[in-house]
């Protein structure tokens, strides 16, 4: 078992108060069964539930929810993926045995150390309990973020896919920068955000190192477009915001809410 490490800090432990805040969160949102994959941020509620949760209302209903976080902490295999159950304050989700033990195993390990610590797939959970029902999940975590590795994580992720037929969405957690003034943040963000619209996966990393950008989780944002063109999709940015909008404008993290539609 996966016990919830950042319930009260992140979010509410108390499962009133937590069903409280998701429900005012996500209550301007539409599903939309064209929606495979979402870049959904991964911060405290408090500062970036309004954008989590207008992405992940637009989430079509799935049999496999695949949640995909970088790794913060450095624990763990390289590219982990979980086979415990997880539970929240809104109770236990299990893992696709079936779907887990279809992917080749090639870059992705089996083991739970890297998730201990890790808050990044902790935080859209509970998001998808309260919108989704009668769903298992796949949470891969990424120490390894860069452009062959985020293809390696896709390649799996779609086998798996073709030999259960398993009917899945991914979320891809990510923050956008981190720690700069509010106004820097949104424009460096614009130009990351237009890259991954573009759906151009080399244009995207190029971004990402041209600018040193601290967006923590580009892997997983990069395993999302990768999912999203093997079904001819497209990436539309659904909500954004900062920090800065409840909180210091001069020392912000930006956080994009970004929907894949095939």
């Amino acid at each position: 078992m996966r016990y919830p490490k950042y319930a009260g800090s992140f979010y509410p432990s108390n499962p009133e108060s937590l069903l409280g805040m998701l429900g005012d969160f996500t209550e301007m949102g539409v599903k939309s069964d064209d929606v495979i994959a979402i870049v959904s941020p991964h911060a405290g509620y408090i500062y970036s539930g309004r954008t989590a949760g207008s992405v992940h209302s637009v989430l079509k209903d799935a049999e496999t929810y695949i949640v995909v976080g970088p790794n913060h902490t450095g624990y763990g295999m390289p590219i982990a993926v979980s086979t415990d159950e997880w539970l929240t304050p809104l109770g236990s989700v299990m893992p696709d045995m079936d779907f887990i033990d279809a992917m080749p195993k090639i870059s992705v390990a089996p083991d739970e150390t890297a998730f201990a610590e890790e808050h990044s797939l902790e935080v859209q959970i509970p998001f998808i309990q309260y919108l989704h029902e009668d769903f298992r999940i796949v949470a891969i975590c990424m120490g390894l973020q860069d452009e062959e590795s985020a293809r390696e994580v896709a390649d799996e992720i779609i086998r798996a896919h073709e030999e259960t037929g398993r009917s899945f969405a991914l979320v891809a957690s990510s923050d956008m920068h981190h720690y700069i003034p509010d106004e820097e943040c949104r424009r460096r963000d614009e130009i990351v955000i237009e890259a991954i619209e573009s759906m151009d996966v080399k244009k995207f990393y190029k971004t990402i190192y041209d600018l040193q950008a601290s967006v923590c989780g580009y892997g997983p944002i990069a395993v999302a477009m990768h999912i999203a063109k093997y079904f001819g999709g497209n990436a539309e940015l659904v909500h954004y915001s900062t920090s800065g909008d409840v909180a210091d404008k001069s020392f912000v993290v930006g956080y994009a809410g970004i929907a894949f539609r095939v």
